[in-house]
């Protein structure tokens, strides 16, 4: 079983960066498929990046695809998400989570989650 912590979150002003990581306890995040998950106040949890277990392929929401990039880290058993050129609208809980099986950006198919770290966008 897997227990993932995320770090890394903070206050940010439009057009800066962060990078969250995803620390997984008990496993190594080569057997899952990571994905990073987000939700903002009022609004439903959208599925932001994924990165399939064994070949590493990513997939990207279409609404950040070129601000934010994941990554692994096999040996650390970390996985990150680096996000460049944040907007307001980029505000949220950032979850990470773990799935056996093929990767996709459907929070139902995750089998852990961690607790969350807040990512803010303001001036």
């Amino acid at each position: 079983q897997a227990q993932l912590v995320e770090t890394g979150g903070g206050l940010v002003q439009p057009g800066g960066s962060l990078r969250l990581s995803c620390l997984v306890n008990g496993s190594n995040p080569h057997f899952y498929s990571m994905g990073w998950f987000r939700q903002a106040p009022g609004k439903e949890r959208e599925g932001v990046s994924c990165i399939h277990y064994g070949v590493g392929s990513i997939t990207y929401a279409d609404s950040v695809k070129g601000r934010l990039t994941m990554s692994r880290d096999n040996p650390k058993n970390t996985v990150y998400l680096q996000m460049n050129n944040l907007k307001p609208e980029d505000t949220a809980v950032y979850y990470c989570a773990a799935l056996r099986g093929l990767c996709a950006l459907v929070g139902d198919f995750f089998d852990y989650w961690g607790q969350g770290t807040q990512v803010t966008v303001s001036s």
